[in-house]
């Protein structure tokens, strides 16, 4: 367990955790052995230094639309079952490759606090490359779990599992290649940046999820060369 969270092995004994952006300064890996005996292993979890702007406007109040909410509504849904799904793909277990290159728009946990009041940060990576029908590829072994083509915000949506809990989203995209239920591979084509959704412009937003914790993919790939 990690904190409250049990974790699965796999079949050489492995398994995947991750902590979230806003993880408490403490959390507890607790292993119970086969005899019944429990150990706690204490862990300390440093904090990093996020990109916080703090603006001098009050935070745009009001939420959305009845009629927006209807529409919403069914594709948030189909995106939670979607990162529910267990595919038992190993990708998780790879070096990790960036999906594509070019310039870092949008960073990882990034922030803007309104007179005091925090807005929600950036959950994910935006890669900024030659412009829409740029090619994207999977940065790791997986398998599709969700491919819709025109949702409100993110547009045309790809959520790939990579097994243990760990899966990707690409956002904005002009064109998918893969289907829900296909197997993909470490560098395969997968899809082409694009501006669809709630874009300003053409752009490749990619996060990462381990259950409910977002996570940094910079932290998987390594700077991008």
């Amino acid at each position: 367990m990690l904190g409250e969270e049990a974790l699965a092995f796999d079949d050489e004994g492995r398994f995947f955790a991750a902590f979230d952006r806003d993880a408490p300064a403490a959390m507890t890996l607790t292993a119970q052995l086969a005899g019944g005996r429990t150990i706690d292993s204490p862990l300390a979890i440093a904090p990093r230094g996020w990109d916080i702007e703090h603006v001098n406007v009050a935070r745009r109040t009001g939420g959305s639309s009845a009629s927006f909410m209807r529409r919403r509504q069914p594709e948030l849904d189909a995106i939670w079952n979607a990162r529910l799904e267990e595919t038992g793909a190993q990708g998780w277990a790879q070096d990790f490759i960036w999906p594509a290159t070019g310039r870092i728009s949008g960073r990882f946990g990034s922030q803007r606090i309104y007179r005091g009041e925090p807005g929600s940060y950036h959950s994910g990576i935006d890669i900024a490359t030659g412009g829409a029908g740029t090619p994207y590829v999977a940065p790791a072994d997986g398998v599709v779990v969700l491919a819709a083509d025109d949702f409100s915000l993110e547009g045309k949506l790809l959520i790939i599992d990579h097994g243990q809990g760990l899966n990707s989203a690409f956002l904005h995209s002009a064109r998918l290649y893969v289907r829900e239920g296909e197997t993909v591979r470490q560098g395969q084509h997968i899809g082409d940046i694009g501006s669809s959704g709630r874009a300003t412009g053409p752009h490749l937003h990619w996060s990462l999820k381990w259950r409910n914790s977002r996570l940094d993919p910079l932290l998987f790939t390594g700077p991008m060369r």
